[in-house]
């Protein structure tokens, strides 16, 4: 409780901080553009992995085994992706459009004077934002009763209590430099804790040893037979090279798309200094979600090893806890409590920051009230950031209330496959696509977004009714963001194609794009 208490006390101090430093509404949404690439990248990872990579990842280990490092090679694939092939593109064009939010560049790209496209992507990010969000709270409600043994509702409430204190005054630069106290903490913890599980266990050699006598597949890469009922996913034929163990690979490595373009993650492109801390900033991302990623897989490996028999396959979520409870002393549990509240309220405080901008720039402002002063605009931030994260919280505990023991691993990912489903298509198209369409990203973000729960909640029963239970079962693991992301990016270039009016309109968009490229005009 010490430990957490401090981590409480450091969070609190940055809001408070984090507040003197607010001047304008471009400090409250986007640190004033003047972060350097530390905080730029130890931002964008810690809240591009939340409560996902402490319990969700740890847990898929303890489950899969060596088959969830494909999760890992996704997220490399993603992240570095992202920061290699569109990030520097993407600071330039919005440095260029003087732009503060992911849809003030939208606009300025589409040359969009409709408002449209601003506020398909706000109303996009307002309904699923809440549920990510949401889905954190459910998270930090699990980690507490994991931990503490407290009951679910007051974890719940005690870690976003946390949240609302720093956020509401310091907007995103509380986020950032908290952001980077966090991120420093999930990254020790996921290399220490494996190290200290080694050490104990006594080598590699009793790690296999012990793996293939619960399960030999659990050091295969296609994953073991049982994975399906503990990871909730129903797979024909498990446990084997085939078609069922390929679409399943696909869907673990698929998650790294989400990189590729949310904004949650590409806000922070924005707030960079200078197009010189990307190269810095690409080896500091790249280096923090191996280390982290890989530890989390292997905490989950050496636990299922360790503590098979005292850890129950639907609870494979709580390895995180059994092992640093039985490895290290009181205070350190502690620290690891405070790490996977890190996790879970770096990525809640960066959703609500970029909700608020959503509602309050670029729509109340930009479409409603342009003459609103940035005190204004920054009180009404505040205020509404509140309101959002009230919802959040009560979209977490209905989510406790319908199943407190859902697996946290596809609740999170249900809602940043929402988000990345949206916005992703998009944002790739536009930066290396001259051809792209404001009618063609509204159409590619409608028909993103809609994949999702259609893909999550339709197409599977349907499947089901039919009597096609294999294909539901392939769909199954596949997941929805990659097909949700297909539909989006097919769409996106199929009308582009077609709308020929709208094509007449980007005007000055090709020698954007060769700016973007190559730092010049023609």
């Amino acid at each position: 409780m010490l430990a957490v208490a401090l981590y409480a006390i450091v969070l609190v101090g940055i809001g408070y901080f984090a507040s003197k430093r607010m001047h304008d509404i471009k400090d409250y949404f986007a640190g004033g553009k003047k972060l350097g690439f530390l905080a730029v990248a130890f931002s964008a990872r810690a809240t591009g992995e939340s409560a996902w990579l402490l319990l969700g990842l740890t847990g898929m280990g303890f489950a899969l085994g060596v088959q969830a490092f494909w999760v890992v090679v996704g997220e490399l694939v993603g992240v570095g992706g992202a920061w290699l092939f569109m990030s520097r593109r993407f600071k330039r064009l919005t440095d260029q459009y003087d732009s503060i939010t992911i849809p003030d560049y939208l606009e300025s790209r589409f040359r969009d004077t409709g408002h449209w496209l601003r506020l398909i992507a706000a109303g996009a990010l307002l309904i699923f934002v809440p549920i990510y969000a949401g889905s954190q709270v459910f998270a930090s409600g699990g980690a507490f009763h994991s931990f503490l043994d407290w009951n679910h509702y007051w974890g719940a409430a005690f870690g976003f209590g946390i949240v609302l204190i720093y956020i509401t005054r310091g907007g995103f630069t509380a986020v950032v430099w908290s952001d980077i106290f966090q991120g420093s903490l999930m990254v020790l913890g996921l290399v220490v804790l494996p190290i200290v599980g080694f050490l104990e266990i006594g080598g590699v050699t009793n790690i296999v040893e012990s793996l293939r006598s619960i399960d030999p597949d659990l050091l295969s890469l296609h994953g073991p037979g049982p994975a399906a009922e503990i990871t909730k996913v129903v797979v024909p034929n498990s446990g084997a090279w085939n078609t069922s163990a390929i679409f399943a690979i696909v869907g673990l490595v698929a998650i790294g798309i989400g990189f590729w373009g949310s904004p949650q993650v590409f806000v922070r492109f924005i707030s960079m200094k200078s197009e010189k801390s990307i190269l810095p900033g690409t080896a500091t991302a790249i280096i923090w979600t191996l280390l982290a990623d890989s530890g989390a897989v292997l905490i989950g490996i050496i636990g299922r090893a360790m503590f098979n028999n005292d850890i129950l396959p639907a609870d494979n979520e709580t390895v995180l806890s059994v092992m640093s409870e039985a490895l290290l002393p009181a205070f350190f549990v502690g620290m690891f409590i405070a790490m996977v509240l890190s996790a879970i309220m770096s990525t809640i405080d960066s959703l609500l920051v970029l909700a608020s901008s959503a509602a309050v720039r670029d729509y109340w402002q930009k479409t409603k009230h342009p003459e609103m002063s940035d005190e204004q605009l920054m009180s009404t931030s505040r205020k509404l950031t509140l309101l959002l994260a009230v919802i959040a919280f009560g979209v977490g505990m209905s989510l406790l209330l319908i199943d407190k023991d859902k697996q946290i691993f596809w609740v999170v990912i249900f809602g940043w496959s929402g988000i990345a489903a949206t916005f992703c298509p998009t944002m790739i198209l536009s930066l290396y696509w001259s051809k792209l369409t404001a009618r063609g990203a509204k159409c590619a973000m409608v028909a993103g977004f809609m994949g999702v729960p259609i893909f999550s909640f339709a197409i599977g029963p349907l499947l089901k009714a039919m009597d096609m239970h294999d294909i539901a079962g392939y769909l199954a693991a596949l997941d929805v963001l990659l097909p949700s992301f297909i539909i989006g990016f097919t769409v996106a270039v199929v009308v582009s194609l077609m709308d020929k009016d709208g094509q007449a309109k980007l005007v000055g968009v090709k020698d954007d794009l060769h700016f973007a490229k190559t730092g010049q005009h023609k």
